[in-house]
């Protein structure tokens, strides 16, 4: 079952935010806690309450810091190591979070003219903002990894005192992270934070429409501001998109760790799950890792089956599939008269005209082993005498 998170940043979008609305569709804040007390970032606690904006009621979310604690700005290398280290986030909550900082980075490093390595997290880099981007990736983990969507970001004006001075609205890092992707420059102040781009430009697909689903939960994730044209809330539609039964489908894995047995073994397992094809890709995965592609050609009836043995069998952490059109030739089998005994050649036709034609192998193995003579010699006859009409 595919599971579905559309966002619409209705009133911008900041780390706090997301956070919120993760909550208020139901996930817990002792989980989120629990899986951020790893960070070796001691001196915070989650505070959680009911807010509105608008007459729009959700949840509010405040990281609040112990002010007897040291919270130095770090830089990007720092925080790197904060997240490989925490043992309580999972694989790809640190490949998310390490991703989200990565892209603030970068975008810094371009505003600055400096490299990634030179540049020191001011705001983003306080507790907070480590705490809601870790956060976000824990807030994934536990809605079970959904695809998501988001509507385009409204991005603000105006000005603002930052620890670099005054800055323009949308700041320099906030318009450099969502190059390329739609927004919208509108509103007064700023509705969309650095942190909120970021989670959107990596985490989410912005202006892409979600695939019909069905809604099952709505979260809103309640702001700090209070802005007079309007309610400073991130919406959160949470569901699951329905199969379709009809058509062909690829559905496909990147695999990185399987062994040549269980590549086999899968493939011989979707075939008898009702796959029409099955195959296997040499590729080059991220981090130059030499892997596999695993491509499953199936009727839309068993594509959720297939879907499930991926995900059940193999080492993937998630599945992709895909509509497609196929052109078929007609098929038919005759039966024709080696030297050595009868052998049946399946035939491909379009509109009659026999395009294609390949001997059985294992009848043609059975009669080359019983006569003694080679393979291959068989299979020239039979294609011999099919195109003699015997």
């Amino acid at each position: 079952m595919r599971k579905i998170l559309y966002l619409e940043p209705v009133g911008g979008i900041a780390g706090d935010m997301f956070l919120a609305a993760g909550v208020d569709l139901g996930v817990s804040p002792d989980a989120i806690a629990q899986a951020l007390s790893g960070l070796k970032v001691p001196g915070w606690k989650l505070a959680v309450s009911r807010a509105a904006r608008h007459a729009i009621s959700g949840t509010h979310l405040d990281v609040v810091l112990d002010e007897r604690e040291a919270h130095p700005h770090r830089a990007y290398s720092d925080i790197r190591q904060l997240i490989e280290a925490a043992t309580t986030l999972s694989p790809r909550a640190k490949e998310r979070a390490l991703a989200v900082f990565r892209a603030i980075g970068e975008a810094e490093a371009k505003v600055h003219g400096v490299s990634i390595d030179a540049i020191h997290f001011h705001e983003v880099g306080a507790v907070d903002s480590i705490v809601d981007i870790c956060g976000a990736a824990v807030v994934l983990d536990l809605l079970g990894d959904p695809e998501v969507y988001s509507a385009p970001p409204p991005l603000g004006s105006g000005t603002i005192r930052v620890a670099h001075g005054n800055m323009p609205i949308p700041v320099p890092a906030t318009l450099e992270l969502l190059r390329d992707v739609p927004v919208r420059f509108e509103g007064v102040g700023e509705l969309t934070t650095p942190t909120g781009a970021a989670l959107l430009k990596v985490l989410a697909r912005i202006g892409q429409p979600p695939p019909d689903f069905i809604v099952e939960r709505i979260g809103y994730g309640v702001g700090t501001k209070d802005f007079k044209d309007r309610p400073n809330v991130l919406r959160a539609a949470m569901g699951r998109a329905e199969a379709r039964a009809e058509g062909l489908w690829v559905v496909e894995a990147n695999l990185d760790d399987s062994t040549p047995q269980l590549l086999g073994y899968l493939l011989e397992h979707v075939l008898g799950k009702g796959a029409l094809d099955a195959w296997v890709v040499p590729a080059t995965m991220k981090k130059a890792r030499p892997g596999h592609v695993l491509s499953v050609l199936v009727e839309g009836g068993a594509r959720e089956t297939v879907t499930d043995t991926l995900l059940r069998e193999s080492t993937t952490l998630g599945v992709r599939s895909y509509s497609v059109e196929r052109t078929a030739l007609e098929r038919d089998w005759v039966e024709v008269e080696t030297p050595w005994g009868r052998v049946r050649v399946k035939r491909g036709l379009r509109n009659g005209v026999v395009l294609n034609a390949h001997p059985e192998f294992e009848d043609c193995r059975k009669v080359a082993e019983a006569a003694g003579v080679p393979l291959k010699q068989v299979m020239a006859a039979a294609l011999a005498a099919l195109s003699s009409g015997r």
